[in-house]
């Protein structure tokens, strides 16, 4: 009776120290002409698993490739527990995730959306199908989850942003965002063009499932709000949530979680779908 009481906790206990694994990677970008990392977490089982769901998680602004995983360590638990794949790519200092139109040498959403997605998809076992991708990301990574999401809704089916800078426009002299599409007294049409808040008239009711959440202490607060009141506006459905909370690795290492909830539940219903329409 002990020796078998031994044998269940001891299967109990390396169910719960059970964890993803964590890969750093360098992906070649020809466009920018440079290796650029990446954190990749896989599930523990991912060897047993034909193919895979991939959330993309992007940084803010100063941030960079390991900030997930050393702020959010539970995610080594999570990619277990949902059976997903999660990458964290680097994108600068204060790239914002877009091509810009006045330095040549920043060339993320092209990287993005046509170097690293597919190196993903080739070097992984990956769903191949833009119902089983998501992106999100914090602040700086918010706005770059929402940007390159509504360009390309035949790469993501589901994005998200957590405590995002939905909207450049109200801060034209902040996180050198000049040095990337010019002076917004020289360059209006450049803040016009790339801010979220323009790109958002791209989109059509049911292209994208929508996630946004940003706490009440944010000061990126009244652009999330506008952002969300324009959504409901054009009848674009979306998962809108306030909470209590800062612009900080506290309130964004725990919207993570939500996040990566609704991606899951996102998935199953696509996998659902996929069973259905093969019937």
């Amino acid at each position: 009776m002990k020796g078998s009481l031994t044998l269940v906790l001891g299967m109990l206990i390396a169910l719960c120290t059970q964890a993803g694994t964590v890969d750093t990677i360098s992906v070649y970008s020809k466009s920018m002409k440079k290796d650029i990392k990446a954190v990749v977490i896989r599930p523990s089982n991912y060897k047993k698993i034909k193919e895979l769901p991939v959330v993309y998680l992007l940084h803010g602004w100063s941030g960079k490739y390991s900030g997930w995983i050393k702020e959010s360590p539970q995610l080594t638990r999570t990619v277990d527990d949902y059976q997903v794949m999660i990458v964290c790519p680097d994108a600068g200092f204060n790239s914002w995730y877009f091509d810009s139109p006045i330095d040549s040498t920043v060339r993320y959403e092209t990287f993005m959306i046509d170097e690293l997605v597919p190196f993903i998809d080739q070097h992984y076992k990956t769903i191949r199908n833009r119902q089983f991708r998501a992106i999100a990301g914090l602040s700086m990574g918010g706005h770059g989850a929402m940007y390159l999401s509504i360009r390309h809704t035949d790469v993501f089916a589901n994005a998200g942003s957590m405590a995002g800078g939905v909207d450049i426009r109200p801060f034209p002299k902040n996180w050198d965002l000049s040095k990337k599409i010019g002076d917004s007294a020289s360059h209006p049409d450049n803040w016009e063009k790339y801010t979220v808040m323009n790109v958002v008239d791209q989109l059509k009711p049911g292209q994208l499932n929508l996630i946004l959440d940003c706490g009440l202490g944010d000061f990126f607060l009244p652009v999330n709000r506008a952002f969300h009141q324009k959504l409901q506006t054009m009848k674009i459905d979306h998962d809108y949530t306030e909470r209590p909370g800062a612009h900080n690795s506290q309130y964004w290492g725990s919207a993570v979680d939500f996040q990566l909830l609704f991606f899951k539940k996102a998935f199953e219903k696509a996998k659902r779908d996929q069973n259905n329409t093969m019937k």
